[in-house]
Order: structure tokens, then C-alpha cells, then sequence
């Protein structure tokens, strides 16, 4: 009986520490995608290039982009300079870990100010991410995101 008890009680504490463990992964992989929706709103991405893995693969409304860096470069980076403001709403994430890996699903609302004749975009969006651990930290390995007109109730 005593025996039953004290494995009892171990496995008990084996599940309390797997879930905070789990919890923490969770926290640091929110962190990642914080970070890179407030450069995105910032619309400064300095930096941006160490939240993602040397080999990432980044996918926008139907079109293979390749790796963050050319994304950056030839995508992102450009496009940014014609905004006044981007702005993140409506934001929610899930977050699945499996270590190695994370997986992400982000669904929002952003708006866009065009900085040259100030009209407004506004599109629901939604991003669906795989992050790998490596060295103790957490990368985007490959995201796919998409939006549309956000439906109006009429």
C-alpha cells in the first residue's frame, strides 16, 4: 500500500512539473510571435531576422515568399515604407507544443494606413506557424499567413 502511495504521489509530481514545463515552452513561443507582431506595428523589423531559423519558409496569401530573409528583402521590408501605421486587433493565438516543435495558430485584424493619400485597409487575417527549439531558443522554421475583407453585417 505504502508502495502504491509513494508512486502515486511521483507520478503527481512528475505531471505538475511536465505541465509547467509545457506552460513555460507555451510563454516563450508567444514571446517569438509578440515580438514579431510588435516590429510588424512598429514597422521597424531590425532584428526581426533572429526571430527565424536560417532556412525558414514564409508563405503570404498563396505565394511561396522563400526564406524570412529574402521575404524581408524583397516583400516586407519594402512594403512597410509605404505605411503610416499597421495595427494588430482582435488577436488571439493556440499554441500546441511538442518538442522539438510548436505549433501556432494567430487569427486577428490588422489595419493599414497607406502613408501617401492616408486611405485605410482592413483586412481578418489569420497565421499558422511551426517553430522549432533549437539551442535553447525558440525560431519560426515556417509560417503561412492569409487574409480577407473582414464580413460586414448588413
Amino acid at each position: 500500500m505504502k508502495l502504491k502511495l509513494l508512486f502515486f504521489g511521483l507520478a503527481a509530481i512528475v505531471a505538475v512539473k511536465t505541465q509547467a514545463q509545457q506552460s513555460d515552452e507555451i510563454n516563450q513561443v508567444k514571446q517569438v510571435l509578440e515580438s514579431y507582431k510588435q516590429a510588424i506595428e512598429s514597422l521597424d523589423t531590425t532584428g526581426t531576422g533572429n526571430l527565424f531559423v536560417s532556412q525558414s519558409i514564409v508563405v503570404e496569401s498563396g505565394k511561396v515568399e522563400g526564406r524570412y530573409q529574402d521575404y524581408l528583402a524583397n516583400h516586407l521590408g519594402p512594403e512597410l515604407h509605404h505605411f503610416e501605421s499597421f495595427k494588430f486587433s482582435d488577436y488571439e493565438v493556440a499554441i500546441e507544443v511538442a518538442l522539438p516543435f510548436a505549433f501556432a495558430t494567430e487569427t486577428y485584424i490588422y489595419t493599414i494606413v497607406i502613408s501617401n493619400d492616408k486611405s485605410v485597409i482592413e483586412r481578418k487575417g489569420v497565421a499558422t506557424s511551426i517553430l522549432k527549439k533549437e539551442n535553447g531558443q525558440w525560431k519560426i522554421w515556417q509560417t503561412h499567413s492569409s487574409a480577407r475583407r473582414p464580413q460586414t453585417n448588413h
